[in-house]
């Protein structure tokens, strides 16, 4: 057999990851690095999940003096038969199989109906990440014990009868009746800092208290000997009370709604519990959870809760006629000064990433808005006195917000460049709440037209793809009809990183790129971010630019059991493939469904590109920021990219680091 040449490409070079090696390989697709936290986290869920069930009480969490998190539940504890079709203890694959869980099972009859776990992928991940991981499962009499290092088995299942109090007489300490113990020793080579933050273990522990009221939660810590226990009766009215740094204006808003087994629109249980105060001074507090996971960055179920309210809110204002002439009422009027803490329980939840941070379900939007308004608006019109201080205090920002456009566009004066003739602007002069779409073509401008938000969405459409800037002069720059017609339309003159440019004369709070969902559309998304990389800096800083994301795909599901005919969209092959697994899991005849494939924007409808690209509440819209580099090592990532005469390290840098594509720059 011939030797393998350095640098040579054949069939030997390529690997096929088994096992945990992919999550060993990239943590960071996986779980969050920066710490061990999140994969104790997902331990801590799996708990909460057998209390949201209804077959636990008490979740106890111990830091151990030799490094080492334990998590013990009194839920029904994890099987430790042998699989029907793996041949394996259950037990086992659970901690190191990727896509192995219980939480696949949705609905009636399934081990979990609402469940933050939704991939089979979180205690593998915790497994394959620690140097050691101990699990005793107590179940129908009997404890089962195994030991995994780096993911693989180390001490093979032990299964031995419960003792009971008279067979251990006392001397020692009897079996439980039923659980889980998992006790990892997380490994520090992959995080940046191997301790625990206690601030964000407590706080999570202390939140899971409260979204399960009467389930004890406690953390008890071996080196000071430390022991706290949560247990909310009063759930999250108590809880946010402690939270709030201010005065309340009104009493506390709360309430639950859910779906019940006649909804056509939603699953049996579906819905959300919440509690909403309104303040005028300090920072506000807003928390909130899906099946009981944290979500930091927010998402649909958040927009849910802010539609309700603000409907409720305006409703309540034209029933009474409070709105002064000349003010408009704006969904962040209301919201400003709104504290919540919102739990939602839906039946299969669509996060944004591993982690879970955000909510993408689309239909969450619908699902918490449906119980909030209807509950609020009966609130604010039982307590007209209290309904009339919320509209004072929402018709209070709206008129500040307005006085402050209209202060920003005096200081532009008249000596302002003419706007391009081909932007179509919006209504509002609120900076903070405007947005301006670059469009791809004069076609695809045409449909966002239509469909966008005529209040404060514009549409400048680009001709062709925009000139490479990253070598051109700054005072060359306007020579190019499309990068002048940018820059007058924002309001910025070109700048670089180390100018002061004046921001004043910024109309848009959103500098939004929107491109086809193709090769081409790629190219001219990278020409625009190079452009406002260079020339336009501090936008990227404070955080104005960002990358609009149309679907590829549209399928059409047909009607189904008491589910209407729907239309979902698809990113790209991966969430197409997803959506079809989940028509075929939801018992849909192979090949009922139709998928269609947008060839570029310009074939989507102006109602098609509002609800999947233009809608606040539903759309996917990417921040540009720097990423793991910083502007110097960024500046010289992009001059491989885009400069000339860099095609040699352009195939280098492909050939090296093309799987590692981030989203960010």
């Amino acid at each position: 057999m011939a030797s393998k040449e350095p640098g040579s490409y054949g069939e030997a070079s390529i690997r096929v990851l088994k096992g945990l090696e992919p999550v060993k390989q990239r943590p960071g697709m996986y779980t969050r690095t920066d710490n061990p936290l999140h994969i104790i986290q997902e331990v801590l869920d799996n708990a909460a999940d057998e209390a949201l069930a209804g077959y636990g009480k008490k979740i106890k969490v111990v830091l151990h003096t030799d490094g080492s998190v334990s998590v013990e539940d009194d839920g029904r504890g994890i099987p430790f038969g042998l699989h029907p079709e793996e041949k394996a203890p259950v037990v086992e694959l659970v901690f190191t199989r990727l896509h192995a869980g219980g939480k696949f099972d949705k609905g009636s009859g399934g081990a979990y109906s609402f469940s933050g776990g939704l991939h089979g992928v979180g205690v593998s991940v915790t497994n394959a990440l620690s140097k050691r991981l101990e699990v005793t499962s107590y179940r129908e009499g009997s404890v089962a014990q195994i030991a995994f290092a780096a993911g693989d088995v180390i001490e093979k299942l032990k299964v031995r009868p419960q003792e009971s109090a008279s067979a251990s007489n006392g001397d020692g300490p009897r079996d439980r009746r039923q659980g889980t113990t998992v006790r990892a020793w997380p490994d520090a080579k992959y995080f940046e800092s191997a301790a625990l933050p206690i601030h964000e273990l407590t706080h999570l522990l202390r939140s899971k208290a409260v979204l399960m009221p009467g389930v004890s939660v406690s953390l008890v810590v071996e080196k000071t000997k430390e022991t706290q226990t949560w247990l909310y009766k009063g759930g999250l009215r108590d809880y946010l009370m402690q939270t709030l740094t201010g005065d309340p204006v009104i009493p506390l808003f709360d309430g639950s709604g859910h779906a019940d087994k006649n909804a056509d629109n939603f699953a049996e249980g579906e819905g959300a519990d919440w509690c909403v105060a309104f303040t005028e001074d300090g920072q506000p507090v807003r928390e909130s959870y899906v099946n009981l996971i944290p979500t930091s960055a927010g998402g649909t179920h958040d927009s849910g809760l802010r539609d309700g309210l603000f409907n409720a809110v305006k409703s309540f204002i034209d029933l009474h006629s409070l709105l002064p002439k000349g003010v408009k009422l704006l969904p962040e009027d209301v919201f400003a000064r709104a504290s919540y803490v919102l739990s939602a329980k839906v039946l299969d939840p669509q996060f944004q990433g591993q982690i879970k941070e955000r909510l993408n379900s689309r239909d969450a939007v619908r699902l918490v808005s449906s119980f909030v308004r209807p509950a609020m608006e009966l609130w604010l019109n039982q307590h007209v006195d209290y309904g009339k201080k919320l509209a004072e205090l929402a018709i209070k920002a709206a008129q500040t917000r307005q006085r402050a456009g209209q202060k920003v566009e005096k200081r532009k004066g008249s000596g302002v460049a003419v706007l391009p003739g081909k932007l179509t602007d919006c209504e509002s002069r609120d900076t903070a709440h405007n947005e301006v779409f670059l469009v791809e073509g004069d076609s695809a401008g045409g449909s966002a037209k239509m469909g966008r938000d005529k209040e404060c969405q514009a549409i400048l459409p680009l001709r062709g793809k925009v000139l490479n800037t990253w070598e051109v002069e700054r005072d060359r720059l306007f020579a190019n009809t499309e990068i002048h017609d940018i820059s007058v339309a924002i309001g910025v003159d070109p700048h670089g990183p180390d100018d002061t440019p004046d921001l004043s004369g910024l109309r848009y709070g959103k500098i939004c790129i929107l491109s086809d969902a193709d090769v081409d559309g790629s190219h001219i998304q990278v020409l625009l971010l190079t452009l406002f990389f260079r020339h336009f800096p501090k936008l990227i800083e404070a955080g104005n630019v960002y990358v609009a994301k149309p679907p590829l795909f549209r399928v059409d599901a047909p009607a189904r059991g008491k589910k209407p005919a729907s239309k979902v969209y698809a990113l790209d092959e991966g969430e197409l493939t997803a959506i079809l697994d989940k028509l075929r899991k939801d018992g849909v005849r192979e090949g009922a469904w139709s998928i269609s494939r947008f060839k570029g924007l310009g074939e989507m409808s102006a109602e098609q590109l509002w609800e999947t690209t233009l809608n606040p509440d539903t759309r996917r819209l990417l921040q540009v920021r720097l990423g793991r580099f910083d502007v110097q090592g960024t500046q010289g990532e992009i001059t491989k990219l885009m400069g000339k005469g860099e095609a040699a390290a352009r195939r280098e840098l492909m050939e090296l680091r093309a799987d590692d594509v981030e989203v960010d720059i």
